[in-house]
């Protein structure tokens, strides 16, 4: 049905060279599918984990390893995708984080025990699900029109982005975690289904090889994949539990919902600058879009630790999520160009899902030594968040080849 949907809505606007429109269409809905349940619940993990009595430097040295993990899995993720094809992956990718789900809920009673299962395998589906994502999408884009391409799959994410936290933000509120948590590992099953009825976009049974990477035409976007990394952890995870410990911290199982109302409120604003963001990009001005666009992003995170109201929470989301919105539909532009230009597509893509991860990984870190050093909360807070101001900024260093033309 989902499917069936997309075909109507974007079949007269369909631009691709390399597939036919069912094949981008399956994209779209699995895309859907699985952001919505990713969604769902990750951006009430934290939330959970220190409800349960976790603390902040916990919680930060959690997703280090998380995220870690994940940089330790890009390689077999990259053999996976190279020998049996990215929608072979994407199945087995979200089997596991089905299988992964079903611990979280056990996390009250048995602690650690629960909780490592579930790191170490929603870490290996996230990052195998991440690579043959971008191996798939690069494939099958269209050279001329890339932007709208990126600009309708960033407008299907924010959908599943925006309506997913409020749902299942209701339903932690009401029936609790476990059962968003049971919810979201059924929608990971689902998602897989769509890719079941086409070939692979690549020819399968590939070797990787590393002998004459074009290393200088791209470590400056590797660089700026950390940092990208870094912003993920730091509005995904840490302004999160701002939010929680600074605004709502005697709510209980309230601010689920709360948490996904915010996250829900820049929706349409969102789905507005993709559209927009997209034209600009096929008409040459990515480069100015993805600068313009870190340079608000930083400033969102130096002026987060003022927020002190309801309302400063949804204006900083707002102009955050647009800004992110903006350097990340330019940087996927230009690095999927890179990818095309390089002759190592999914070694390329591998490197970039190593880096994204340490990135956050190290932001993690921070996270965690802040509140270890400082302890009181809204200092620890402050030096984070200003770092990441810093940091995020290395997003604008890249020099890809497509915006110099």
């Amino acid at each position: 049905m989902i499917q069936q949907i997309i075909h109507r809505l974007l079949r007269r606007r369909h631009f691709w060279r390399y597939a036919t429109f069912s094949e981008v269409a399956e994209l779209y809905a699995s895309r859907l599918l699985r952001v919505f349940a990713l969604k769902f619940v990750a951006v009430f993990t934290s939330v959970y984990l220190l409800q349960l009595g976790y603390d902040l430097v916990f919680i930060g040295l959690f997703w280090a390893a998380f995220y870690f993990l994940k940089v330790l899995f890009a390689w077999p993720s990259a053999q996976i995708a190279a020998r049996f094809g990215p929608k072979h992956g994407t199945l087995y990718s979200n089997i596991l984080s089905a299988v992964a789900m079903a611990f979280l809920p056990f996390v009250p009673q048995y602690g650690l025990a629960a909780l490592i299962p579930w790191c170490v395998m929603q870490a290996f589906s996230g990052c195998l699900n991440d690579l043959c994502y971008l191996i798939d999408f690069s494939k099958v884009k269209h050279v001329d029109h890339a932007g709208k391409e990126i600009g309708y799959m960033n407008i299907i994410e924010k959908v599943a982005t925006g309506i997913s936290p409020l749902i299942g933000g209701i339903i932690a509120s009401l029936m609790g975690p476990g059962v968003a948590m049971l919810l979201s590992a059924i929608l990971f099953l689902m998602s897989a289904v769509p890719l079941l009825h086409t070939a692979e976009p690549v020819r399968i049974g590939q070797r990787l090889k590393f002998k004459g990477f074009p290393w200088r035409a791209t470590w400056r976007s590797l660089v700026a994949e950390s940092a990208i990394g870094a912003d993920v952890f730091a509005t995904g995870n840490a302004w999160t539990l701002y939010i929680v410990v600074m605004l709502f911290a005697a709510d209980g199982d309230e601010v689920y919902a709360k948490i996904g109302i915010f996250t829900s409120l820049t929706l349409f604003v969102v789905m507005a600058a993709s559209y927009a963001f997209g034209k600009l990009i096929d008409g040459r001005q990515g480069l100015l879009l993805l600068r313009s666009s870190v340079i608000v992003n930083s400033l969102t995170h130096a002026f987060r630790p003022t927020v002190g109201s309801v309302t400063g929470v949804i204006a900083n989301t707002a102009v955050n999520d647009v800004a992110t919105t903006g350097y990340s539909m330019a940087f996927t532009r230009g690095m999927f160009d890179t990818a095309d230009r390089s002759g190592f597509r999914i070694v390329y893509l591998f490197l970039i899902e190593i880096v994204v991860n340490f990135g956050a990984g190290i932001a993690a870190v921070m996270f965690a030594l802040s509140f270890y050093f400082i302890k009181d909360a809204h200092p620890s807070f402050t030096v984070f968040f200003l770092m990441m101001a810093v940091f995020t900024a290395l997003i604008a260093v890249p020099r890809f080849a497509l915006y110099r033309k």
